[in-house]
């Protein structure tokens, strides 16, 4: 099993201990309702955070926001090579040491052509003019008076390297060509060395990236998770990083080779022939603009591309979580159509965004044929009038031909790197994202407290604009059992949620055997408590591990003595494969009476000084409610508990029953106490009771009475400490 924990949170906690009743935005809506999603104009992406108001029926969270700067986010995204700098100028030094040898290896090229032509001409020009010098054949040709002649005449005045007589210096050719298939060679393994560096280090920043996120999770407050849907966090964990990887692992090694490819053949190209150059540039400044102008409407429709990516991951997940409820209430029909609707949008905005990325291409090469077309027939005339060897102007036109070349690449890279950057800002949006206030340790707690809990006058609420709690005041002695009741949005589990430091005070304090709660850190605080939620959790694994993992160094004993008192062992020994019996997040073949009593005996085995026991047995049904009651009875033994409960008839034994209304207790006592005083406890107990979901108290419902079909020895159980 490899559970993954929330940072510094206490392993006896198995779920989100969040109410989405308790405060605004919160959770995510149940799958089966109907469904309205707009698309947002994209003028209106700006920051967002979403109330319950703008939480969609599928709890899908905020829109993408605006698209930022392009070049400030990716300076970002490859800044992530920093910590790396030796290996990636390693690779820059590589990819240059290759550029440099693919560079002049043309100009090499038009030497070798130039031998060769120079060769067949002097041959030539022998046989013609027999004796005769060069100087004396072009004056010779000059003297005719023919214009043919006197271009010829020219042409042989710029051919330095022509002898009247002498053929082709096949030794000279011979060195030439293997110097340029030497310098191909040697620059092809620079490039693969490079290649092979740079897949390593974009790995070890995937790697680190990835960790990043992974620890900055862990240090968000709960608030952020709130208002945010899990698919669209996944996606950006998991889609929009796999994006990232792409573009540094591919798009980098080609930028930055195209790059120096540009600048080195701009620089041999004026070597060889400034006016040439000159005509080449104009490519420059018409491929900028293109690249501009398309790439920028591109990088917004990536954007939105992978925002609906989000969109569809949270729909799936929903689906799929959700999937006996959607059954239930025969919704099949409306979750595929929202999916389709939501498929629908991402085939639309990546059509976009691959159409409009794809034009770039196109027109480059367009700008290119240009440019070729210009420098060929200005390379010819140049040649014809001698000021341009041909073996220079079969360089210069293989010059322009690479020129251009990179040029393309770089623009078939706009596309993985617009993509790539636009996966980089919702990323960083994650990794920007407001952290929990440090911890400020001014105080230790004994391994094992008393477990005396005491609020002084705490103020909460989630929006500032919606108070919730008000000048809360009470306190709670060791070992006492203290239930906490009230209607749906009262504040009953958020009480709790402060405990344990899930949100922070807006004022009063929170006292644990004394000391301020908020001068503990968190991992202390919360190694004291044990938390036993209403929606179960197990993790991918065995039974045993599942219980462990309330304390990860506890033996196979331990686990197992846990199990015994908290009525585990009964049902696990029944099992084929008993404790190593392997159970999922959904509980496996395991009944949700039975997955609770798993997570009560997790909770357990972490020996906790303070319990709390939220819904704990709301979800099953009456007979299993009464194993339950009997684990949560040993649980509750020697701890301070705190007890949240809709069943009234669960918390009757309780100390005392803190009756809580609109974040404010307006009742404390016993049971009996608040029974007879006719409050507000009693015509919530009495509303029970005459609607047939509790028993009176004469009834047999208590613990210690056999409910149908269970046999004494389940009712007569005691409860093991």
């Amino acid at each position: 099993m490899s559970p993954r924990k929330r940072s510094e949170e206490n392993p006896n906690v198995n779920n989100s201990p969040h109410d989405p009743t308790e405060g605004p935005g919160a959770g995510t809506a149940k799958p089966g309702s109907a469904v309205a999603v707009a698309d947002a104009p994209e003028d209106e992406l700006e920051e967002f955070t979403p109330g319950e108001a703008d939480m969609g029926m599928f709890g899908e969270g905020a829109p993408a926001r605006k698209p930022k700067a392009f070049w400030p986010s990716a300076k970002r995204l490859f800044g992530l090579f920093g910590p790396h700098k030796v290996r990636f100028a390693l690779v820059v030094a590589l990819v240059a040491a290759s550029v440099v040898l693919t560079v002049i290896a043309p100009k090499v090229l038009g030497q070798a052509m130039d031998v060769i032509f120079d060769g067949a001409i002097g041959r030539g020009l022998d046989d013609q003019f027999p004796g005769m010098s060069l100087a004396e054949i072009v004056e010779t040709l000059r003297a005719t008076g023919d214009t043919d002649a006197a271009r010829f005449a020219d042409v042989l005045a710029g051919a330095a390297g022509i002898v009247p007589g002498m053929g082709i210096d096949f030794a000279l050719l011979a060195r030439l060509i293997l110097t340029v298939l030497a310098m191909y060679v040697v620059a092809s393994i620079l490039m693969w060395a490079q290649g092979f560096i740079l897949n390593a280090l974009t790995m070890q920043v995937i790697y680190d990236l990835r960790r990043q996120i992974e620890e900055k999770i862990h240090r968000l407050p709960l608030s952020y998770f709130d208002t945010r849907q899990r698919g669209d966090l996944m996606s950006r964990v998991t889609n929009d990083v796999d994006n990232m990887q792409q573009a540094l692992q591919q798009a980098f090694s080609q930028l930055v080779q195209s790059a120096l490819q540009v600048i080195g053949i701009a620089i041999m190209m004026f070597i060889v022939s400034w006016q040439l150059a000159l005509l080449a540039l104009i490519a420059l400044p018409l491929s900028a603009i293109i690249a501009g102008v398309v790439g920028s409407r591109s990088q917004k429709l990536f954007t939105k591309q992978w925002k609906s990516t989000g969109e569809l991951n949270g729909h799936i997940e929903e689906s799929y979580s959700g999937l006996e409820l959607v059954r239930v209430f025969g919704r099949d029909k409306e979750m595929l159509e929202e999916f389709d609707k939501r498929n629908d949008g991402l085939f639309t905005s990546s059509f976009g965004a691959q159409f409009v990325s794809g034009i770039i291409m196109p027109a480059m090469q367009f700008v290119n044929y240009l440019q070729y077309v210009l420098i060929a027939v200005a390379g010819g005339l140049r040649v014809a009038s001698g000021t341009l060897t041909i073996g220079d102007a079969t360089a210069f036109i293989q010059y322009s031909r690479e020129f251009s070349q990179p040029l393309g690449q770089i623009a078939g890279m706009a596309n993985m790197l617009i993509s790539g950057v636009a996966s980089a800002e919702r990323t960083f949006e994650l990794l920007d994202a407001d952290e929990q206030d440090p911890d400020t340790v001014e105080a230790h707690l004994p391994e094992r407290t008393d477990g005396h809990v005491e609020f002084q006058g705490v103020s909460f609420s989630y929006s500032k604009d919606t108070p919730l709690i008000e000048d809360l005041s009470f306190s709670v002695q060791p070992g006492q059992t203290v239930a906490i009741v009230g209607p749906t949005g009262a504040g009953k589990t958020t009480l709790v949620n402060l405990v344990m430091r899930f949100y922070e005070l807006d004022g009063g304090r929170i006292l644990l055997d004394g000391v301020d709660t908020r001068k503990l850190s968190r991992a202390a605080l919360r190694s004291q408590v044990g938390m036993v939620l209403q929606d179960t959790w197990l993790f991918d694994g065995s039974i045993m591990e599942n219980i462990r993992y309330g304390r990860l160094d506890a033996t196979d004993e331990e686990v197992i003595a846990a199990a015994e008192a908290t009525m585990v062992d009964r049902f696990v020994r029944q099992l084929p494969e008993g404790y190593d019996t392997e159970v999922s997040a959904e509980g496996g073949s395991i009944s949700a009476g039975e997955r609770q009593l798993i997570t009560i005996a997790r909770a357990f085995i972490a020996n906790p000084s303070l319990l709390i026991l939220d819904e704990a047995t709301s979800s099953v049904d009456t007979r299993t409610e009464l194993l339950v009651q009997h684990a949560m009875n040993a649980l509750r033994t020697d701890r301070t508990s705190f007890v949240i409960a809709h069943r009234l008839s669960t918390i009757r034994d309780a100390d005392t029953i803190l009756m809580m209304e609109d974040g404010r207790i307006v009742e404390r006592g016993t049971h009996d106490e608040l029974i007879a005083g006719k409050g507000a406890y009693h015509d919530l107990y009495m509303t029970q009771f005459l609607g047939g979901h509790e028993q009176p108290e004469d009834e047999p419902a208590a613990a210690g009475e056999a409910a149908p079909g269970m046999g004494p020895e389940v009712a007569e159980a005691p409860a093991q400490g």
